[in-house]
This record gives C-alpha cells, sequence and structure tokens, in this order.
C-alpha cells in the first residue's frame, strides 16, 4: 500500500479539504492510503472520519514569517521521522515552494495544487505571492482545479509543459440527484412550507461576500415577506453577518445552519443558489448545486470553466443588490428542477471516474522512482 500525503491548513468543510475528502472516500484504500499535515492541533470537522478510514494525522506551526528556522526544522523532522512516505500532495500554497523543496531533497515526489485565482488585496496578499511564486520551480507536478487557477499560481508557460494536469472539482453526482420526497421532508425539519429559499454554501470570509448577500436579501425580502436565506457554513466573520441581518430587521428570515454533512440534502430544499464571490477557483459548492438541478446566480469573478449546466447566471460584482435581487426573482420564476447527472458525468465533474485516474497516476509515478 502506498500512503499519500496531503498537506492542508485544517481540515474544515472547505472546498479543498472537501474535495479531498471526495477522492478519499471513493479510493482504494487497499492500495492507496492518504495521510495528512496539517497547520494547527486543533481537531477538524473531518478529523474522525479520516481516523476511520486509516488515515493519520500530523501538526506542524502555522507559518508566520516569525517562526521560519522552526517551521523548516518542523518539516525536516517530520520527513527523517517518516521515511514511508513517497509522494506529497500540496494544497497549501503560500508555503509550498518551503516544504516542497525540503520534500524533494528527502526524495519524495512532488505535487503541488492550485485551488483559487486570488489572494486577495493587501500587504499579506502579495506577502503570499511572493512566497508562492517559486512552486512553478520546485514541484516535480503542477495541478489545478482549472486552466486559469494554474495559470494564475504557475504561470503560462508551465501550464503548457506535460508535468501540468487540470483535476476537476469532482463530486459523488449522484447523490445529488434531486428528489421531491427529501426536498419535502428537509422542509419539514426546519419548519418551511412554501416559502422561496434563497442558498448559499461557504465559509464566513471575506470572499465569499457574504455581507453583499444580505444587501441582495434585503431587497428580495423587501418585495416579499416570504422569502428565506440559507446560509450553509460557518467561519470567522458569522457573528458580524448575523448582525447585519439583525440590524437590518431580517433576523427571523435568515437561517444559519453552521456546518453541515447533509448539504446533497439541504439543496433539494433551495430555490435559488447565489453565490456572489469575490474570487474563486472551481468551487464544488457550485458543482454540486449544479449536481442538484437548481438554479444558480453567481458572480462574474467566478470562472466560466464552471458553468457546466444551463442553470448558471453570471452577474457584474459592479451591479447594485437591486441588479442582483432582480436577477433573482427572474430565476425564481422557473420553479422546475432538472436531472442534470448525465451532464455532470458527460463534463468529467463525477469523482469516480476522478479518483480512477488520480489512483492510475499516484501508481505510476511511483513505479516510474521504484529507485525511491
Amino acid at each position: 500500500m502506498i500512503r499519500i500525503l496531503h498537506v492542508l491548513g485544517r481540515l474544515d468543510c472547505g472546498g479543498a479539504e472537501t474535495l479531498v475528502m471526495n477522492w478519499y472516500r471513493n479510493i482504494n484504500r487497499d492500495a492507496i492510503q492518504f495521510d495528512f499535515v496539517i497547520h494547527t492541533e486543533e481537531e477538524c470537522y473531518y478529523s474522525a472520519e479520516i481516523r476511520r478510514l486509516g488515515g493519520r494525522i500530523f501538526s506542524v506551526p502555522k507559518y508566520s514569517g516569525f517562526n521560519h528556522a522552526t517551521y523548516i526544522s518542523k518539516w525536516k523532522a517530520f520527513f527523517l521521522e517518516h521515511p514511508e512516505y513517497k509522494i506529497i500532495h500540496g494544497h497549501v500554497r503560500s508555503t509550498a515552494a518551503i516544504y516542497l523543496k525540503i520534500a524533494k531533497k528527502m526524495g519524495l515526489i512532488t505535487i503541488a495544487h492550485s485551488h483559487s485565482t486570488s489572494n486577495g488585496i493587501g500587504t499579506y496578499a502579495l506577502v503570499k505571492a511572493i512566497l508562492q511564486y517559486p512552486i512553478r520551480y520546485t514541484a516535480d507536478y503542477l495541478f489545478a482545479c482549472s486552466e486559469s487557477a494554474g495559470i494564475w499560481l504557475f504561470g503560462k508557460t508551465a501550464c503548457k509543459k506535460g508535468n501540468f494536469f487540470v483535476l476537476k472539482n469532482a463530486i459523488d453526482a449522484k447523490k445529488y440527484i434531486y428528489n421531491e420526497k427529501i426536498r419535502k421532508e428537509k422542509r419539514k425539519e426546519f419548519n418551511i412550507d412554501n416559502k422561496l429559499i434563497i442558498g448559499h454554501i461557504g465559509r464566513f470570509i471575506a470572499s465569499k461576500n457574504h455581507i453583499f448577500l444580505i444587501d441582495i436579501f434585503k431587497v428580495l425580502h423587501d418585495n416579499n415577506n416570504d422569502v428565506i436565506l440559507m446560509l450553509i457554513g460557518d467561519g470567522a466573520l458569522r457573528p458580524l453577518i448575523e448582525k447585519k441581518a439583525t440590524d437590518l430587521g431580517l433576523a427571523k428570515s435568515v437561517i444559519f445552519t453552521g456546518v453541515r454533512s447533509d448539504i446533497p440534502d439541504l439543496l433539494q430544499m433551495i430555490d435559488v443558489f447565489v453565490l456572489p464571490s469575490l474570487y474563486e477557483g472551481v468551487p464544488v459548492t457550485l458543482v454540486e448545486a449544479q449536481a442538484s438541478g437548481v438554479r444558480c446566480v453567481i458572480s462574474d469573478a467566478i470562472t466560466k470553466e464552471v458553468i457546466i449546466t444551463d442553470m448558471i447566471r453570471r452577474i457584474p460584482l459592479t451591479k447594485s443588490s437591486k441588479d442582483w435581487a432582480m436577477a433573482i426573482m427572474d430565476e425564481l420564476a422557473f420553479p422546475f428542477r432538472s436531472n442534470t447527472y448525465e451532464k455532470i458525468v458527460k463534463e468529467k465533474y463525477d469523482v469516480i471516474e476522478t479518483v480512477q485516474w488520480l489512483q492510475k497516476f499516484y501508481l505510476e509515478i511511483v513505479n516510474n522512482n521504484c529507485d525511491l
């Protein structure tokens, strides 16, 4: 059995973490086992499940710049203590040039994976950009969730080489096929009868643009009291968003579900999925929403590569909250749900096909480097 070492910040319900867990649940664990290095010692959302599946979890300190020497020494010590690893698959880009370089010197095959198209703005974003620039020269293989995410992190030249691969953010598509019975059961669980539900899934972080989403919902609610906003997820900015909803008199009409394990079922409830993100790679949640057949209104900052079905409507972020609300109301006029399963599979967003490719890739690169 080959043990693959995945590097992540945490093991919560973020896009990269959810993607890796989709692989992990479906890969042949008799042949390939995943272990994880994370940048926290806290117990995370997926920690218990990983252990049940046979995975191990290790911790290194979060990189601050001031602990540069300590960070390097921790990684060196880790590889000396764990010579069993032949492949490291890095999803944390800000320090990938550090830990992948060390791994390479220790004889590991190195993979860097791009999941985004922006670091945000400000000094912190600039520092991250400087730190991650050498990745294109450090990693043996370059992965990205889309062509644009690859070019953003690795550059156009690197993405034209034979070691670059686009690995789509695949899901277990069968779980998301629309089911009227589940829709009714979930609405009953939340005590929601015939109201219209606007849904959003994502961590409460600045890039998800929750503040603007509340402004949009305010316009919708002013025009129709029978509309509900369901915010699925958690994060540091949640208290701020809760306060804004209260201040605008929307507290009774906004549902904060927290982190949930029943995302496929919750999507059955939703009438329109809204994603006004400031930037994204290829959001897994948008793939999930399309797989459930729900209509989606998204920002133009989200790459067109994620448009799998005809259920997507892109709106410029420069448009007002009123413009966004009107677009959502237009989509609410189409209450029917489509079975998009065959389309998801055809566009290679089903996890079974992705895992088969990934499994073959891991095995082949190890066999081609059998002197390790």
